[in-house]
């Protein structure tokens, strides 16, 4: 079958629409979805890595939208945060996404690993982090720490992409000092924002495939329905033990990526 020009088995669509959904739900507790819905859009044939990227941008935007709003029903996350993180985070994908095609990922892999596994380390060690929240600045400092972080997470989701919502996480647990569960329901709207500051460039540069997107996009949303429902149900202690189990699956691929 042909989707978006591609020639396509049944098998490989429904793979696709699989590593969507899975992306969705894990995107949902705490982030990294690009993980297995990046990788399983590179294994098309005849797809380009911009195209790959945009696309999943695509599919990303629409389950990250209805996981972000369905945690604001249910969790009430702090938008005076989230807002202007989010506006941040949205500038600085627009910047990486249109830096995506010339610079070489080999740039950032040995310095995302080592900050990976000092995170991993240090979310071990101390097995209270990030069950209540307990904020490290107030005022004017955690608003400026916030953008900072929003523009250089953005600027790295657009430029790569797989592992932002879990690099949201561990900026808002480990750095700004929420708890595990607000800290997925804000990074769920800033992940939402750098999609699309990602994906209007990508849009700009004629990259996205539109219909493979938006049919991966329908398993995402399902995928981040269920996810977040889940997440809240269970709450930050459920949050932080898959945030592990995927902190370490990103640790083991970013490093055979290195290898």
């Amino acid at each position: 079958m042909t989707v978006s020009g591609l020639d396509l088995s049944v098998t490989a669509v429904l793979l696709l629409v699989l590593a969507g959904f899975t992306a969705g739900w894990v995107d949902a507790v705490v982030g990294g979805g690009g993980l297995i819905q990046l990788p399983a859009l590179l294994l098309i044939p005849g797809i380009s890595p911009v195209q790959a990227l945009a696309t999943n941008k695509l599919a990303g935007i629409m389950g990250t939208s209805v996981s972000a709003a369905t945690f604001y029903r249910r969790v009430h996350p702090d938008l005076h945060t989230a807002g202007p993180m989010a506006l941040s985070a949205l500038i600085g994908a627009g910047g990486g996404a249109a830096l995506a095609s010339s610079l070489p990922e080999d740039v950032f892999i040995p310095v995302i690993l080592i900050a990976l596994v000092a995170v991993a380390a240090y979310t071990v060690a101390r097995p209270t982090v990030g069950r209540a929240t307990e904020l490290r600045w107030q005022g004017r400092t955690h608003l400026l720490v916030a953008l900072g972080l929003g523009l250089g997470i953005g600027a790295y989701d657009g430029l790569l992409g797989p592992g932002t919502g879990s690099f949201l996480v561990i900026a808002l647990v480990g750095v700004l000092g929420y708890a595990f569960l607000e800290a997925s329901a804000q990074a769920k709207i800033v992940n939402a924002a750098t999609n699309l500051g990602a994906l209007i460039v990508f849009t700009v540069q004629g990259a996205p495939l539109w219909i493979l997107g938006l049919l991966v996009g329908v398993a995402n949303i399902a995928g981040a329905y269920l996810g977040a429902r889940t997440a809240v149900a269970r709450g930050s202690g459920f949050v932080r033990v898959v945030f592990l189990v995927v902190v370490a699956v990103l640790v083991v691929k970013l490093g055979a990526d290195l290898l």
